[in-house]
């Protein structure tokens, strides 16, 4: 992304390499790629850094449009506060995903129960432990969301981080814990 620079205020940006006319003489869209920086610059073509330091998850915050400036012989791209998301909306949200997981993990087993209920064979004891084990899981998760006393505790708890953080190669865990592992 570039910024046209004209006097000393940012007057375009530039999302993807385009021709261009600068006062009586046209470019091309290939300067993007085939000039350095500083014959660039030289036209007024600047590379725009963006600062990401207050881009949000944007599951959990609405984020500002970003705003451009020109200083310093720099141009920047930069986000405003994020605000957090309504906390009882985002908890509604989590708890209908997780029993609706809950829900599509059952389902494959239903119907065991539904035969063992209509006078049939039992269903075998590791798909009723799985059944209730789902269930409980399901309803800790439920807890959990529940307990978060602001967003970013509930984002926390589908974060997933590595058991040992000074090895990318170790396995990675969330506070919210993982579905039973199916019966086999």
């Amino acid at each position: 992304m570039w910024a046209k620079i004209e006097g000393a205020s940012i007057t375009e940006i530039i999302n993807r390499p385009k021709s261009l006319t600068i006062g009586d003489v046209q470019y091309p869209h290939n300067i993007f790629s085939l000039w350095s920086e500083s014959e660039l610059e030289a036209i007024g073509i600047y590379e725009v850094t963006i600062d990401n330091t207050n881009l949000k998850d944007k599951e959990y915050y609405q984020n500002t449009d970003i705003t451009y400036a020109y200083a310093s012989g720099a141009a920047t791209g930069s986000y405003g506060t994020a605000t957090a998301k309504d906390l009882a909306d985002l908890k509604t949200l989590k708890k209908e995903t997780t029993n609706s997981q809950a829900n599509s993990l059952l389902q494959a087993y239903d119907w065991y129960t539904l035969r063992e209920a209509s006078g049939g064979t039992a269903a075998p004891s590791a798909v009723t432990t799985y059944q209730a084990a789902v269930r409980t899981k399901a309803n800790s998760m439920c807890t959990q969301i529940d307990g978060a006393a602001d967003v970013d505790a509930l984002a926390a708890l589908f974060t997933y981080t590595h058991t040992d953080p000074s090895d990318l190669s170790s396995p990675q865990t969330r506070p919210l814990g993982e579905w039973p592992s199916e019966p086999s």
